[in-house]
């Protein structure tokens, strides 16, 4: 890489430290802050328990308490707090908390109502200032329905329209306000380039790229800004503490000081310095292409910049899936349900998890959708039916996403210590024909209830 595209990462992690050290540390203590306070020791008892990491444990026990995973183990021998609510599982099965890795959760709820939208910034194409939190809406009626099929985590992400709309963030499905449901605030910033994020307007004076080769300029000219934001910010730093190290006891000094002014402190710029922890590799892009030169084109520019991302789509990439191998990064994959191109195979879209997997690649399902993240574990059921392994499909929205989002030490498996994110259901979670008894998160048994259940006891009688 050229000179003008290299930058003084210790100037960088100055500057850096100095913008985000309090939304770190907020970000540490909403993702630790628990939702409400366990009431007492709740004990599951007798069901056939998927600990992901560590195997099926048929007829065991699962004790949680103050909001963590404290036991996982055969029923036999068990130790039971005295004081704890057991409950009698027998014939269910117990799962962890399913985690979506791309949703619109909390930024539209009625889609053909615009005020009630959020989804996509029109002003501009580059915004990666924009934080999903400023939008996010934790009363969202959708919310309910999710989690009723066991889903308890989940990224929210802007619209797909812009290359570069905004940073995601990650939250937990229940919580008395929005604060307690973003975990992590600004978690990974999306990079598109799928092609639907060309313009196409109609008048003379276009503002932004038609053409894949304008937003291909259009991103590599934003790095390249951030790269000498932050080589203007090193120079004002080295420049003040010239004028403030010059001595107090030389006269002539003295003397042109006082004539002299202290530098100007360069103009901040939101949009620059949001890009800096993503240049330093301090947080992933994620990096959603579909077509397999779309692909090659999206990787490169990420490597031109040293970026550290996650592939995000890639539906129509067979023909490189070999390539998307070699980069050895994780995938995030669907919806399943896509249509194949005229010149694919009927079952490209549906096998393309399974090839992944046979390749060694790490992948995570997300649904990419507001209204109908129930179906996140009948997508990992119908990739299982087209070579995907059935518990790689299990891992692909548990303990996999945990990994890709770096939560893997609190959610995506029953293990002792983790959140006790926890789903009881009648059988296994990847059937359509599963229901969902209850949903545990934080310990706390949720209200197994949503806008959609209400309106079918209304108008069934019940």
């Amino acid at each position: 890489m050229g000179e003008s595209a290299i930058f003084s990462l210790e100037a960088s992690a100055k500057l850096w430290s100095r913008i985000s050290l309090v939304l770190v540390i907020l970000s540490a203590v909403f993702f630790t802050t628990p939702l409400s306070a366990q009431q007492k020791p709740v004990v599951l008892k007798g069901g056939k328990l998927l600990t992901i990491t560590h195997g099926v444990i048929e007829n065991g026990v699962l004790v949680m308490e103050n909001g963590k995973i404290t036991a996982v183990g055969p029923a036999a021998g068990a130790n039971i707090p005295a004081n704890a609510q057991v409950i009698d599982v027998t014939g269910m099965t117990v799962y962890p908390g399913l985690i979506d890795s791309e949703t619109a959760l909390g930024l539209t709820e009625i889609s053909a109502e615009q005020s009630t939208n959020d989804l996509l910034e029109l002003s501009d194409e580059i915004m990666p200032h924009m934080h999903v939190y400023d939008a996010f809406h934790a009363e969202s009626e959708l919310i309910p329905v999710a989690r009723l099929n066991g889903i308890t985590n989940a990224i929210v992400a802007p619209n797909d329209h812009d290359t570069l709309p905004g940073q995601d963030s990650f939250i937990q499905l229940y919580g008395n306000s929005a604060q307690e449901m973003l975990t992590i605030r600004d978690i990974a910033m999306p990079l598109n380039f799928t092609g639907e994020q060309r313009r196409n307007e109609s008048w003379d004076k276009r503002k932004y790229p038609s053409t894949r080769m304008g937003m291909a300029a259009q991103l590599r000219q934003a790095f390249l800004d951030a790269q000498e934001y932050v080589r203007n910010q090193a120079d004002y730093e080295k420049k003040k503490a010239d004028f403030a190290a010059k001595p107090a006891n030389d006269s002539d000094k003295d003397k042109d000081k006082t004539k002299k002014q202290p530098p100007t402190p360069p103009k901040r710029d939101l949009k620059l310095e949001a890009l800096l922890p993503y240049l330093d590799g301090k947080k992933p892009i994620v990096l959603a292409a579909e077509d397999a030169s779309d692909l090659e084109t999206a990787v490169s520019l990420a490597r031109e910049f040293n970026l550290k991302f996650v592939l995000n789509h890639i539906s129509y990439s067979q023909p490189v899936l070999d390539y998307v191998a070699s980069l050895r990064v994780p995938v995030i994959v669907g919806p399943i349900y896509e249509n194949p191109k005229p010149n694919e195979r009927y079952d490209a879209v549906y096998s393309l998890p399974g090839q992944l997997a046979k390749r060694g690649v790490k992948i995570s399902f997300a649904s990419y959708d507001a209204h109908y993240l129930r179906n996140l574990p009948y997508q990992a059921g119908f990739a299982s039916a087209f070579g995907l392994p059935y518990d790689e499909a299990l891992k692909a929205i548990t303990i996999n996403p945990g990994e890709i989002w770096g939560v893997a030490d609190k959610l995506g498996s029953l293990d002792v210590g983790k959140l006790a994110n926890v789903v009881v259901a009648s059988g296994d979670p990847l059937d359509v024909k599963t229901d969902v008894k209850q949903v545990y998160i934080g310990g706390e048994a949720v209200p197994m209830t949503s806008r959609q259940t209400r309106l079918r006891d209304q108008y069934s009688g019940k």
